[in-house]
């Protein structure tokens, strides 16, 4: 297939556009580039040439730009609950106005197939300790989660015999990344653990919350695409694996135990209500060829092993590109882009 993967110069983008190239598509970016000046490490596996990258913003793409794709993949969104909650009108203009018109534009332009990444926190508030599924009612917590929910209503509309969305729904991503982002819980605590020696909670830990290495993502977009279309045409699936949800204080204690030495605490009950377990099967059993690589474990082990490589200091752990809300908030108040997050001349 020719593919365009929006968001090629983020954290899941990076890795997914040589990804797809490996099982041998051919791939273009498209990428405004807030983050393009993060780049945490290099290796064997990150050096592959990059794809032939276009320098836009989603809400200025044009139909002629999506002319003679097989399919989108489409991950370039304002991508952080805290960052959205700080801008929420220009989140819905971004997120659900920006990916909803591109899906038209994409179906105008005859392409095929639509796969967007959404998340698993539209769930919000699980029911206890029962795993929720793709059937289960949502209850969004945030304008990110609300803006996930309102592509899925509206690009589902657009559904057709010659025009098939899919909606991957992610458990919250962790792993090691060039374009790297520490504001994710594993991340996060990994990053604490190798500068500083310590993890303190602030929260008492018990919110559950499902985790997918962002390797895992790439193999469930890549499945997709070459998936049959009657297991994809407009379907939504919870992206993971059962074994990895988890409360938030055994995600900290596997970090911990990663780190020797490292001292762990917790905190009083967090004011942040959520908490959801999720259900993984459909997607293990209705996407072929799809199965989880990676573990929590692994995936802290794995950055153990990169931060010990490149020497990770607290500068770099808390450097504005590995950070979204920072980044974008920094370009803001240097005038590098306008209120409406348009770069400026």
């Amino acid at each position: 297939m020719k593919v365009l993967v929006t968001g090629s110069d983020g954290y899941i983008g990076c890795l997914l556009a040589p990804y797809l190239r490996g099982r041998g598509h051919e791939v273009v970016g498209l990428d405004t580039g807030y983050y393009r000046d993060g780049w945490l490490f290099n290796d064997a596996a990150s050096m592959p040439q990059s794809p032939l990258t276009l320098n836009k913003d989603i809400r200025q793409v044009e139909q002629s730009d999506l002319q003679g794709f097989d399919a989108v993949c489409h991950l370039a969104e304002l991508s952080n609950d805290p960052l959205c909650e700080n801008t929420p009108e220009l989140t819905f203009e971004i997120n659900h106005k920006g990916s909803v018109r591109l899906a038209e534009l994409a179906r105008a332009a005859g392409v095929k197939r639509f796969v967007y990444t959404s998340s698993c926190s539209v769930y919000g508030l699980g029911l206890g300790d029962a795993p929720v599924n793709e059937a289960t009612p949502t209850h969004p917590q945030t304008a990110y989660a609300e803006c996930k929910l309102l592509v899925e209503r509206d690009v589902s509309a657009l559904a057709t015999h010659d025009f098939s969305p899919t909606f991957l729904r992610n458990a919250t991503a962790y792993g090691a990344s060039p374009r790297m982002r520490f504001d994710i819980v594993l991340n996060n605590l990994c990053g604490l653990a190798a500068t500083t020696g310590r993890i303190a909670m602030t929260s008492d830990g018990s919110p559950w919350r499902p985790l997918v290495h962002v390797l895992d993502i790439c193999e469930a977009v890549a499945c997709t695409l070459e998936a049959p279309k009657e297991a994809i045409h407009n379907e939504v699936f919870n992206v993971g694996h059962d074994a990895d949800n988890y409360q938030v204080r055994e995600i900290a204690q596997i970090v911990a135990d990663t780190y020797p030495g490292c001292g762990l605490s917790f905190g009083q009950t967090s004011a942040d209500k959520r908490s959801y377990r999720v259900s993984f099967a459909k997607i293990h059993q209705q996407l072929p060829g799809f199965h989880c690589n990676w573990s929590a474990r692994q995936g802290a082990e794995q950055l153990h092993d990169v931060f010990a490589r490149i020497g990770l200091d607290a500068a770099t752990f808390h450097a504005r590109p590995f950070t979204r809300l920072k980044r974008l908030k920094n370009l803001c108040a240097t005038g590098q882009i306008g209120e409406k997050f348009y770069w400026q001349r």
